[in-house]
């Protein structure tokens, strides 16, 4: 049967949305038990912070009760837990004798708010819908399913975060028209191209006889930790200090929700000023940040460029299918990191001032999940390729190659790929064939990346991301 329940589980805020059927929309469920009120423009929502924090005595809280209890900067409190997950992140804390990764930390947090959610809607044997990210690999969708599955919940569908925020929008999207989403959230980076189409002798009860067709579509593992990170680096620079100072790792997650709040406050403010104290030495660290510094800062690392090509591809790609970037009629923002002035002037810059949106930016995707369980049709294709593994004499190392390509529609109607495999010697019983899912690798510059992570005793580190590492994140062995 159809369901009613969605949840957009952030890097930063979690959004649970709720079928509405009088009013033929998604619409945000306030959890009273983990949920904030926050003003989306005229209205209120209801957004529940993505952190979990495991006290001593045993006890868990969970988003709100984290804030309310003053535990943000708590070493003890978890962050970022989709973003780890989704790099497969090996990083540990250690608490109480226990050894607690990213996995454990998200799935106790998602798992809780699916049962309190179950519990506010008197869910039963339904399917839900879960978010995922356009450049999600199947781990992050195997992991989802467990979640899922801990939590009571054997029977959910999935769908791309962009796709579900063009449906989100909804009296915004009109039957017909093509729309570009930009999504730009705490922990990734999304386009996406999508074409509404009224559904012949569909009943108007199922989201207004509407369908959504997947163009084109693109992701940059870019977000506003990644911000957060590059403000924490300049705080440590101001100051001509290292992460690894140990009076800095003391305070480093007080720094970092402190990087985060800069970044909020210049997002609607020319000026944000940064103060953290230590406690125990009374030293300071201070900063001040403004508008135009700020600007600078994400200008240096590239940001503005990996939004033209997160655009540019996801236009590409729909270009094959017939519809170029004239085609599009309006360009709908998303994501808390879109709220960033200079980000919404790039997008005007090159749509025009009159064909960007900015109505739903914390919402939409839980909205468009909510739709999408309820019953909309939804059309989409392969992000990214899968490839058989196999030795390549030539080069004397494994190689890939690839029986479904990146764009295959589907589901599918026909066979994708066809190939003769034999054995590699007689009477060989047995065969294993290694496939595996690829994504492209960022182009390469002069300096190495870096990532701000976590170590085992909960203080915040920027670390390398050797090339080992970035091959491992375009790769996943299925």
């Amino acid at each position: 049967m159809p369901g009613r329940l969605a949840v957009d589980f952030g890097t930063s805020n979690t959004v649970v949305a709720l079928w509405d059927e009088t009013l033929q929309q998604g619409v945000p469920l306030h959890i009273p038990e983990f949920g904030m009120i926050h003003q989306q423009g005229g209205e209120t929502i209801s957004l529940i912070p993505s952190l979990i924090h495991y006290a001593p005595d045993n006890r868990t809280w969970i988003g709100s009760q984290v804030i309310q209890r003053g535990l943000r900067q708590s070493p003890r409190t978890f962050r970022w837990m989709k973003r780890y997950i989704s790099h497969r992140s090996p990083n540990k804390i250690r608490l109480d004798g226990r050894e607690i990764t990213p996995y454990t930390a998200g799935q106790d947090f998602l798992s809780s708010v699916l049962v309190f959610a179950a519990q506010e809607t008197g869910f039963r044997d339904e399917e839900v819908a879960l978010s995922v990210p356009v450049e999600a690999f199947e781990h992050y969708e195997n992991w989802l399913a467990t979640v899922a599955e801990s939590a009571g919940m054997p029977r959910f569908r999935l769908i791309d975060e962009p796709s579900a925020a063009a449906l989100g929008y909804g009296a915004h999207i009109q039957p017909g028209n093509v729309y570009l989403l930009f999504d730009f959230g705490g922990g990734t980076m999304h386009a996406a191209v999508v074409l509404i189409e009224a559904e012949e002798n569909a009943p108007l009860s199922v989201s207004g006889g509407r369908r959504c067709r997947v163009l084109g579509k693109a992701g940059r593992d870019i977000g506003g930790t990644s911000i957060d990170q590059w403000i924490f680096q300049e705080v440590l620079r101001q100051n001509h200090r290292t992460d690894s100072d140990e009076d800095v790792r003391r305070i480093s997650t007080a720094i970092l929700v402190e990087c985060e709040q800069v970044k909020e406050k210049l997002s609607f403010n020319d000026q944000a000023d940064l103060s953290v104290v230590n406690p125990e030495t009374g030293s300071v660290l201070a900063a001040d940040f403004t508008r135009a510094g700020f600007e600078e800062l994400l200008d240096r690392h590239d940001m503005f460029t990996e939004i033209n090509q997160t655009i540019r591809s996801a236009i590409n790609a729909a270009t094959e299918r017939g519809y170029d970037e004239n085609s599009i009629q309006s360009v709908l923002m998303v994501g808390g990191s879109s709220q960033i002035p200079s980000v919404q002037r790039a997008l005007r810059q090159f749509f025009g001032r009159e064909r960007v949106q900015f109505n739903r930016p914390l919402d939409a995707v839980a909205r468009g999940a909510a739709s999408f369980i309820a019953g909309m049709d939804f059309y989409d294709h392969i992000q990214h390729d899968y490839a058989i593994r196999y030795v390549n004499p030539e080069k004397g190392k494994y190689d890939y190659r690839t029986i479904v390509g990146r764009g295959t529609n589907y589901p599918t109607r026909q066979p994708v790929a066809r190939l003769s495999i034999k054995a590699s010697y007689d009477e060989q019983k047995h065969l294993g064939i290694a496939i595996y899912e690829l994504t492209e690798q960022r182009q390469k510059t002069s300096t190495q990346p870096v990532e701000l992570v976590f170590d085992p005793t909960g203080a915040a580190r920027i670390t390398h991301v050797t090339p080992a590492e970035q091959e491992k994140r375009a790769l996943f062995w299925m």
